[in-house]
């Protein structure tokens, strides 16, 4: 699966449009990575048990995009995107969403 955040994929041309896809995941804040969190803040530096949390959460959101745009038929999604979202006290949506296309012949 190709993936990309431009609305082509360079060199490729797009013979087959399947529509918008997307993924997302609803995560929580650790205990033990709030405590880490409430230490930085006294002292700063970055916070990378919330650092894993994000990449964790990104990683799981385009896998299910990869997964809806597979079902299509489709071999790359273009234009895609990332947006936050809080859902609850201490929980955050991340969603991925793009184009589903079939490049190439």
């Amino acid at each position: 699966m190709i993936l990309s955040n431009t609305e082509e994929v360079p060199g490729q041309s797009i013979s087959a449009f399947y529509g918008v896809v997307s993924g997302s995941t609803v995560r929580t804040k650790h205990v033990g990575r709030d405590l880490m969190a409430s230490l930085k803040n006294i002292f700063g530096g970055e916070l990378k048990g919330y650092t894993e949390l994000l990449h964790e959460a990104r990683e799981e959101a385009i896998s299910r995009m990869v997964q809806q745009a597979e079902s299509l038929g489709a071999n790359a999604v273009v234009n895609i995107r990332f947006s936050t979202s809080s859902v609850a006290q201490g929980a955050a949506e991340l969603f991925a969403y793009g184009t589903a296309v079939k490049v190439g012949a």
